[in-house]
């Protein structure tokens, strides 16, 4: 088994487990840093916190190209990281960048950002891909339609992936394939394609399944709604991912309603824009005041960045536009992130994470 539950918080619902992989176990839940292109935007490998991340295997496969990345044994070689790596399959990016022509029943058409070639990408290449990347686990192509859309794109949506997890997972195992491959539930708002969605995916016995489709455009309270609906549809005994989602209340939120897996870039996206993280919520780096502070970005902090540096410094070169400042933010963001979720799986497994959940949303005061 790949996936061991280790305690069920008993107010909330709450999951603490173990997610093993090729490259170590991993405590869940977890948050994952985006390393889009096998890198998280100015960070070094050694400066990102957490045993795990996720790349994206067909931005990997156009640049520097499969057979750069297998000389070096893989993308953990390449990248020079130590922890596990997830992939995802690139369908979305396909699909909302200008070089998307067209789904079929065969998979995604596109022209190739790097040839002009058309292309298309189907189930089994998607696995193949990962494969040969090496990655930890890997997530099948599907179709996620964008928000809002009608009822009809919808359902046709999670058919096709229905359809296209088959194809990945029988491929996978004809191969012998080595990686964990989650599943992904589509079916957007609608409660009966969700339930379709995940009826039609748990036969096919994956390693994990993710939420699909969500976070995305819709409000929040939706996004809520659609989650705590299709968890308990899910198998207990298999890691639920919700993709996508990374923002500290959401993630409570999410947790609560039995989520053990995230990804975001946005930690780090908002660290590069000067949104700094506390537990008394974000602030501006950019602002003149912040000139005067000798103190860290957040006091108590023992990230690389407060134990170094001073909140002067750093909003002095985030106004001068160096890059130094946008990698320090960055670093305090992601250790910030990191850190509230070894603080979650704690709360969970001492039976207190309702009242820990409530306690940060209270004094959390930039609502994102």
């Amino acid at each position: 088994m790949t996936f061991e539950l280790v305690h069920i918080d008993k107010e909330t619902g709450a999951r603490a487990g173990i997610l093993k992989t090729s490259h170590g176990d991993i405590e869940t839940p977890f948050f994952m840093p985006v390393a889009t292109r096998g890198t998280v935007k100015t960070l070094a490998p050694e400066e990102i916190p957490g045993k795990v991340l996720i790349a994206n295997s067909f931005h990997l496969s156009m640049k520097p190209g499969i057979e750069v990345i297998k000389a070096h044994g893989g993308l953990h070689g390449f990248m020079g990281w130590k922890g596990a790596i997830f992939t995802d399959s690139g369908g979305f990016q396909i699909i909302r960048e200008n070089f998307f022509r067209k789904i079929t029943a065969k998979g995604l058409h596109y022209v190739s950002p790097r040839t002009g070639e058309k292309k298309i990408l189907t189930p089994e290449a998607v696995m193949d891909i990962q494969e040969e990347l090496g990655s930890d686990i890997a997530m099948v192509l599907d179709d996620c339609p964008p928000y809002p859309s009608d009822r009809k794109r919808v359902e046709a949506a999670v058919e096709r992936t229905a359809e296209w997890g088959k194809r990945a997972i029988e491929h996978h195992r004809s191969t012998g394939g080595k990686k964990l491959v989650f599943g992904i539930v589509q079916g957007a708002l609608d409660e009966d394609l969700r339930r379709k969605s995940v009826d039609s995916l748990i036969p096919l016995d994956f390693d994990g399944y993710a939420i699909g489709g969500l976070s995305i455009g819709e409000t929040k309270e939706d996004m809520n709604r659609t989650v705590r609906f299709t968890v308990p549809l899910l198998p207990e005994d298999r890691p639920r991912y919700l993709m996508g989602v990374g923002s500290c209340l959401e993630i409570l939120d999410s947790v609560s309603s039995g989520i053990d897996v995230f990804d975001s870039v946005f930690p780090t996206r908002n660290g590069r824009h000067g949104t700094v993280y506390t537990k008394h919520g974000s602030y501006s780096i950019m602002r003149t005041s912040n000139l005067i502070e000798t103190g860290p970005l957040e006091d108590g902090c023992q990230c690389y960045t407060c134990s170094n540096y001073s909140r002067a410094y750093v909003s002095h070169l985030m106004r001068e536009k160096e890059m130094l400042g946008l990698r320090l933010v960055s670093i305090h963001n992601l250790w910030f992130t990191q850190n509230l979720m070894s603080e979650v799986r704690k709360a969970i497994t001492e039976d207190r994470f309702g009242e820990f959940a409530r306690d940060f949303g209270n004094s959390y005061e930039n609502r994102e």
